[in-house]
C-alpha cells in the first residue's frame, strides 16, 4: 500500500516466485525501452513473435480453458472504439467474462480465475454509478435492460465443477471497476476463495492506492481496502505461470495493466480490455461503420479501448503485441486470436453496433479437481 511518506509494498522476491514456478520471461518488458517510438513498437513487436513461436513450440496447452458468461454492461461508444466509430448510437453493450484456466506447475495442477468480477460490489465505481443514477438503473425493470447478469462468479464456477478450495490465484488484467474484498477478505471477513492469491503488476497495485481524478472515476472506492497482503503477490513484470499460460505487462490503458496468454488447441488466446472486439485489432477488416475508413485514414492498424488514456503510446504498442502473440484465428483469419475480457456484443437497446466477428464462450480440455481427478463440466 502507498502511505503519506510515499513507501510502497514491494514486489515479490525471485525467491517466492521460483517458489510458485513462476518465472520471468526475458525479452518483452525490455524491448520497450528505446527513445524513439517507432523503433520501441518494432522491438516489441519482434520480441513478441519470438515469444509466440517459443511458446507454442516448447509449451503444452493448458490442461482446461473456459470463458462463461457474467454480466453486460454499458459502455460510451466514444471510449470503446477510440475516434473509429460513426455509430450513433452513445453507447455499445460489453459483456464481461470469466476465465478459468487450469495449467501445469512445478507443484501440481493449478487453477487460475481470471476477471473474476463481484459486479454487484463494482456498481460503486463513481462512473458507472452516476450512470445508474442517470438513467434510473437502481429499479430493476432499468438494471436488467441496461445490465443483464448471465451468471455470478459463484454460478460460473460451480458450472465448471470447481470448488472455492481449489482456486490459486486471482487475477485481472487491471482493476478499474474492481472490488476484490469478497473473494479475498477485507481482514475482518474472510474470503470466498480461501487459498487464492491475486497476481497484479506492483504499478496496478501502488497506483490504486494513489489515484489522480481521472483515474478515480474508473476504480472501485475501497475495492482493495483491508485485503491481506499475504493474499497479494505483486509482480514487476512479465511472468510464466507454469505450462502454456503466462501473463505479460501490456501497460497503457492503465499504467499496471496486463495480459493473460494461454496456450489452447486454437493456438495462443490473448485476453484484455485494451480493446473491446476483434475489430479492435484488425480495423481494416472491420464492417462497423467508420471503423475500416478510419485505420485507412489514420494508420492505425488498432483501435484503442480508450476510457482513460494514461498512456496512450503505451496501450497501441501492447496491442501490437497482443496482436503478434495471438497470432491469426483459426475460425477467421482475417481476426488475430485476440479475446477481450469484455466483449462488444450485439445488443437490440444499442443498434448498429455489432462486431464483425467474434469468440464468444469457449471451452477446452476438463476441469481436474486438486486430487488430480479430471471432472465433468456442463
Amino acid at each position: 500500500m502507498t502511505h503519506a511518506n510515499g513507501i510502497t509494498a514491494p514486489a515479490a522476491s525471485p525467491a517466492i516466485l521460483e517458489h510458485l514456478g513462476i518465472k520471468p520471461i526475458a525479452g518483452l518488458d525490455e524491448a520497450r525501452q528505446h527513445i524513439l517510438p517507432t523503433v520501441r513498437l518494432e522491438q516489441s513487436r519482434q520480441a513478441a513473435l519470438t515469444f509466440r513461436e517459443r511458446m507454442l513450440q516448447e509449451d503444452t496447452p493448458v490442461r482446461y480453458y473456459r470463458s462463461v458468461n457474467l454480466i453486460r454492461a454499458p459502455y460510451p461508444t466514444r471510449y470503446g472504439l477510440l475516434n473509429a466509430s460513426t455509430v450513433k448510437s452513445p453507447f455499445m453493450h460489453i459483456l464481461n467474462r470469466l476465465f478459468v484456466v487450469q495449467f501445469e506447475a512445478v507443484d501440481g495442477i493449478k487453477t487460475l480465475l481470471f476477471s473474476p468480477s463481484d459486479f454487484r460490489a463494482n456498481a460503486e465505481t463513481p462512473f458507472f454509478k452516476r450512470l445508474a443514477t442517470r438513467y434510473g438503473a437502481l429499479s430493476p425493470l432499468v438494471s436488467s435492460f441496461l445490465a443483464p447478469v448471465e451468471n455470478t462468479v459463484e454460478q460460473a464456477l460451480a458450472t465448471c465443477g470447481i470448488r472455492p478450495e481449489e482456486v490459486n490465484y486471482l487475477s485481472y488484467d487491471h482493476l478499474h471497476t474492481q472490488d476484490i474484498r469478497r473473494w479475498l477478505g477485507d481482514g475482518t471477513t474472510p474470503g470466498f476463495f480461501p487459498n487464492a492469491r491475486l497476481l497484479v503488476m506492483k504499478q496496478e497495485w501502488d497506483s490504486t492506492t494513489a489515484l489522480l481524478p481521472q483515474q478515480r472515476e474508473w476504480y472501485c472506492p475501497d475495492g482493495i481496502k483491508g485485503v491481506p497482503m499475504d493474499r497479494i503477490i505483486l509482480l514487476d513484470g512479465s511472468v510464466q505461470l507454469g505450462k502454456g499460460v503466462a501473463l505479460i505487462r501490456t501497460p497503457g490503458h492503465t499504467e499496471g495493466n496486463h495480459s493473460l496468454v494461454a496456450h489452447t488447441p486454437d493456438g495462443l488466446l490473448v485476453t484484455s480490455e485494451n480493446g473491446v472486439s476483434a475489430d479492435s485489432y484488425a480495423p481494416m477488416h472491420s464492417e462497423i461503420p467508420g471503423v475500416r475508413r478510419y485505420a485507412e485514414q489514420t494508420g492505425m492498424e488498432v483501435v484503442m479501448n480508450g476510457n482513460t488514456l494514461e498512456n496512450s503510446l503505451d496501450q497501441y504498442i501492447s496491442m501490437v503485441v497482443e496482436k503478434t502473440i495471438a497470432g491469426p484465428s483459426q475460425r477467421d483469419a482475417r481476426f488475430c486470436n485476440f479475446v477481450p475480457s469484455s466483449e462488444l456484443t450485439p445488443y437490440w437497446g444499442f443498434p448498429g453496433l455489432s462486431p464483425t466477428f467474434s469468440f464468444g464462450e469457449l471451452s477446452y480440455g476438463a476441469p481436474v479437481t486438486s486430487q488430480g481427478a479430471q471432472r465433468h463440466a456442463g
